[in-house]
């Protein structure tokens, strides 16, 4: 089969997104929390195709090349700026080989920039700074041939519309998310709605949120984006009980939790308890994909389960769908005629 273009693949139906690589590496033991840099495509290769397999047969349409945070500053900070382009282009490589392993339509390959984390308001030199650094990483993956930029967890405004504008000079579409923190507006004061409806007249092909917020505070500025544009939606939320009291999950508690923890808050290493379950989380893509996104996934914190839960809810089968639950079977909980009937009276008791 031909492989389609992001946009095509929109015209067609909903698009599925894992992003998540962060936290997924940290949890298996091969990123440091706290610096966040994503090393591993040079250190450990095989670990980063696995996961970045592992996401996209569970039905991600898009590997995304794991560049979160591989970007100049955050070099500069662990002293490896010399590791800056060879990291970004196995990253690029890396998901490249594996999206054409796709056994059906060969998965697209996006480059990807986010929040610098150095760009002030009020300081020119560090907007240029900030747009040399997209540049040059949109350079590298324009020259690895990916299919598009995703421009992620974007808290300025104006530093989405530089990173939107150098992804255009490099003629490659865009698909930009915000991040939105708890003052429920973005920090250089824009409505996140007003942003993305910017962001879709200067020309990026998806606007919308990831990050950040769960999937019940990032859902009502779904809508409001929804009313605001014209164009493709995206929502990559991430997959914690967030609430009206707590929006993020930087600030999120743990009434439960019996120890001192490291920082003052669980993020980032002891959000585990305050997991939505993968049912919770197909219910909010259904609600997503009927109030108007297209471009849908989960971002730090995902699993390849729950990703295959948004895929089944939205109306698809992942190649992986063959591995779903299925407790017909199960010596407890299932039906079938011949499992022994004394378990299945005990269930209640175990």
């Amino acid at each position: 089969m031909v492989k389609r273009s992001l946009k095509q693949r929109l015209e067609d139906g909903t698009v599925i997104v894992a992003e998540g690589y962060l936290f997924e590496m940290e949890r298996r033991g091969y990123l440091q929390a706290g610096t966040f840099v994503p090393e591993v495509a040079l250190e450990n290769p095989e670990v980063l195709k696995a996961v970045y397999r592992d996401f996209m047969l569970a039905g991600s349409d898009v590997v995304i090349a794991f560049t979160y945070n591989a970007h100049r500053e955050k070099m500069r900070i662990i002293g490896k700026e010399d590791m800056l382009e060879p990291l970004n282009r196995a990253a690029i490589r890396l998901a490249k080989e594996v999206a054409a392993e796709h056994p059906t339509e060969e998965a697209l390959v996006a480059g990807n920039i986010s929040n610098t984390n150095i760009f002030d308001p009020e300081n020119e030199e560090s907007k240029e700074q900030v747009r040399r650094m997209f540049a040059e990483m949109i350079g590298w993956c324009r020259e690895e041939g990916v299919d598009y930029i995703a421009g992620e967890t974007f808290y300025y405004h104006e530093e989405a519309l530089i990173a939107l504008e150098e992804i255009k000079k490099a003629g490659l579409q865009a698909a930009i998310t915000m991040g939105l923190m708890g003052e429920n507006v973005l920090r250089d004061g824009y409505e996140v709605e007003e942003s993305c409806r910017i962001l879709e007249e200067n020309g990026a092909l998806v606007t919308g949120m990831n990050c950040f917020r769960g999937p019940k505070t990032m859902q009502p500025y779904l809508e409001k984006i929804r009313s605001s544009v014209n164009g493709y939606i995206g929502a990559l939320p991430i997959p914690y009980r967030t609430n009206e009291e707590h929006p993020t999950f930087f600030n999120l508690p743990d009434g439960g939790c019996s120890c001192t923890l490291p920082t003052e808050t669980t993020f980032p290493t002891a959000l585990d308890p305050l997991y939505h379950n993968r049912y919770e989380i197909a219910e909010w893509a259904k609600e997503a994909k009927s109030s108007g996104v297209r471009y849908i996934g989960l971002c730090c914190g995902a699993s390849p389960a729950m990703i295959r839960s948004i895929t089944e809810a939205v109306g698809y089968e992942a190649v992986n769908s063959k591995y779903s639950p299925d407790m017909r079977k199960h010596f407890l909980f299932g039906e079938d005629e011949t499992l022994q009937q004394h378990n299945k009276d005990y269930r209640g008791k175990a």
